[in-house]
């Protein structure tokens, strides 16, 4: 089941395209606009893939559990993805490929599943 939306799809957009203009222009985008579009992004991933076998976390703005497949009940689920705001966002907008941010270490990945490549971008 997809997780309820708790950020209004215009709301969501709307932070992402201000945190894409402040990366175009070098100006900073203050802590609420990042973590709407953070976990926007995230509320995306879990409509277009729900399930549970994977936990996508984004400290410290959120985490969605996505993608079909064995379903765990309690403590680390079988595949787990995490990285940071920027990383996140980068991913989900198409201007960061997967293997650059894994190959960087911007990006820890672990588990059957844990390769969102054929769902990026996101917005």
């Amino acid at each position: 089941m997809a997780p309820r939306r708790r950020i209004p799809v215009a709301a969501g957009r709307g932070a992402v395209e201000a945190w894409r203009a402040g990366v175009e222009s070098g100006a900073a985008v203050d802590r609420t606009t990042l973590a709407t579009a953070v976990r926007y992004a995230l509320e995306e991933l879990g409509t277009r893939a729900p399930g549970r076998s994977v936990e996508v976390r984004v400290p410290p703005f959120g985490a969605v559990q996505c993608i079909e497949g064995s379903t765990h009940t309690r403590g680390t689920p079988p595949a787990v993805i995490e990285t940071d705001a920027a990383t996140w966002l980068a991913l989900a907008t198409g201007s960061l490929a997967w293997d650059d941010a894994l190959s960087s270490g911007a990006l820890q990945a672990s588990g059957e599943r844990a390769d969102l490549t054929h769902l990026l971008p996101l917005v």
